[in-house]
């Protein structure tokens, strides 16, 4: 029966006919920085609707703090930008992606200049600084620490001038609809704050996914809750491919306090000087790697957790006690606060960090106008995987792939000839699913239970025995609660995460080497005769 459930076309029952109704030209799923960014180019020619299952402000690109890379200083180049991403891509990127989006970098942040983003300024120009496999500082920040925010709010304030634009906040994506033609014509949702038309079906003639990325499956992350995969799981659900699931970036440094959610230490701290002390105050990168703390995340992540089993530790501490206070709390305000609030002075203390759950390099495939294998569904950001990151996403690369392709995504959507009007005679959509005597197991626990066993099993390293038993486990939880018809977002959001975790330890389990991000103890070596490829998922 674990099998079957998989099978589930839809999570709810469905009667099309009976279901409040929307129309729009293009729906943009997801309020991060792709997503904003696709809307602000779909409306130059087409009517767009927005939906988050939170506020705008709730997303990953909000909380980013480091910054967007790009080649903004006379003494760096495109090309040198391009070697670092494929040096850290270890090699699986899309050359020819990885080219595209480089070198869209500098004329797409001095847009967002245009827009009222403030990014910190030297003499005028853009300020950029270093951070773990680039060659060069071209890392651009603004208000210190606190980027995302500072991008998002100009995007937001974009979208929100625009009249062709509609936003709905708190509205939760169950589904992609599709019809017999594997074409996407919208979805069907639920509108938290609005009980008397709570599922609602909003056709589209065109659907940019940009529900971001799926940190919230692991027990340790620095995501926001929203966080749970809910794209990749619709889009498995409607057919889509997917590609490198089992690539997940784990970012080293996260505040670690006890009881405490973990709160990102942006790595730009080890590109100004931070480094990296073991509890006995003895630094230990050197030992790993010939470029210390500034080694590509996967190497630092694994460094950690070497080191804090050789210690029998629970966190390593970096170093900032060299730095100068005042300075320290102008250049990085958020984190500055963020110590300050757990009596952590950074001029004579230690900050306490560990490794967590970072970002999602697999995610839908798509081609280079962001496309994915479903008719008229694209996607763009972090669900989105264009080949640009191959194994390892190399340091603020992730805002640049995001304002990239979101901007080519609602370019195609603008000049696409099907608009809303091709939906007025939609297609009848009736989908009922059979009632089940099975034990209702509680989905809060499950949830609980999974993000621990994906820490332990499918985590910062991984080997065969525990990824089969991972999928073991989960097939088994996926018997009690796939079989059930919820009507609350958090249920829904189980059952996304259960089938994304299974998906994950599958492709985790094919890759039998190690590359980038996935370290398979039981497969040390990078195997380019069997695995210099990606690893597809399909229904």
């Amino acid at each position: 029966m674990a099998e079957k459930s998989e099978f589930r076309r839809y999570l709810v029952n469905m009667d099309s006919i009976s279901t409040h109704q929307l129309f729009t030209d293009c729906l943009v799923i997801g309020a991060g920085i792709a997503g904003l960014h696709a809307a602000i180019e779909a409306a130059k020619h087409r009517n767009v609707i927005i939906i988050c299952k939170d506020t705008l402000e709730n997303s990953n690109t909000w909380k980013a703090q480091g910054g967007i890379a790009s080649v903004l200083d006379k003494a760096d180049t495109f090309e040198s930008h391009i070697a670092d991403t494929l040096n850290t891509g270890c090699g699986i990127c899309d050359e020819g992606i990885v080219d595209s989006v480089v070198r869209q970098g500098p004329e797409l942040i001095e847009q967002l200049l245009r827009w009222g983003a403030e990014f910190d300024l030297i003499d005028g120009h853009i300020a950029t600084t270093l951070e773990g496999g680039h060659s060069h500082p071209r890392v651009a920040h603004a208000h210190g620490d606190e980027t995302g925010r500072i991008i998002a709010e100009a995007l937001i304030k974009e979208v929100k001038q625009n009249s062709n634009i509609k936003i709905f906040e708190n509205f939760y994506t169950i589904d992609l609809l599709t019809n017999d033609d594997n074409e996407c014509v919208g979805i069907i949702g639920h509108d938290i704050q609005n009980p008397r038309k709570a599922d609602q079906i909003i056709w589209a003639a065109n659907t940019i996914l940009a529900t971001g990325g799926a940190g919230r499956l692991y027990r340790e992350t620095t995501n926001p809750e929203v966080a749970t995969g809910d794209g990749i799981a619709m889009a498995y659900r409607a057919g889509a491919v997917l590609q490198d699931l089992e690539f997940v970036q784990f970012h080293p440094t996260t505040l670690y306090v006890a009881g405490a959610t973990r709160a990102l230490i942006t790595e730009t701290l080890r590109g100004e000087g931070a480094v990296l002390l073991d509890n006995k105050g003895q630094r230990f990168m050197t030992d790993y790697h010939e470029a210390a703390e500034l080694a590509p995340r996967d190497i630092v992540s694994r460094a950690i957790l070497t080191q804090m089993r050789k210690t029998e530790s629970t966190h390593v501490y970096l170093d900032v006690r060299h730095f100068d206070k005042a300075h320290f709390a102008k250049r990085f305000p958020f984190i500055s606060e963020l110590c300050e609030s757990f009596d952590i002075d950074v001029s004579r203390d230690l900050i306490p960090v560990r490794p967590s759950a970072h970002y999602m390099i697999g995610g839908l495939k798509t081609d280079s106008s962001a496309k994915t294998s479903i008719e008229n569904l694209y996607a763009c950001g972090e669900i989105a995987s264009t080949g640009l990151h191959g194994a390892n996403r190399l340091g603020s690369n992730s805002l640049l792939e995001g304002l990239v392709f979101g901007k080519i995504a609602g370019q195609f959507v603008s000049q696409h000839e099907k608009t809303a009007v091709s939906l007025l005679k939609h297609p009848l959509i009736k989908y009922q699913i059979p009632h089940s005597d099975r034990t209702r197991l509680d989905t809060a626990d499950v949830r609980n239970s999974l993000r621990a066993l994906m820490w332990r099993n499918v985590g910062i390293t991984r080997r065969a025995q525990p990824l089969t038993e991972t999928q073991e486990i989960i097939r088994f939880w996926q018997r009690y609660v796939m079989d059930k018809i919820f009507d609350s977002p958090q249920s829904w959001e189980c059952q996304n995460m259960l089938t994304v975790c299974l998906l994950m330890a599958q492709s985790a389990q094919m890759r039998q080497e190690s590359r980038g991000v996935h370290f398979r103890s039981d497969f040390p070596d990078t195997d380019d005769e069997n695995f210099k490829k990606h690893i597809e998922i399909t229904r």
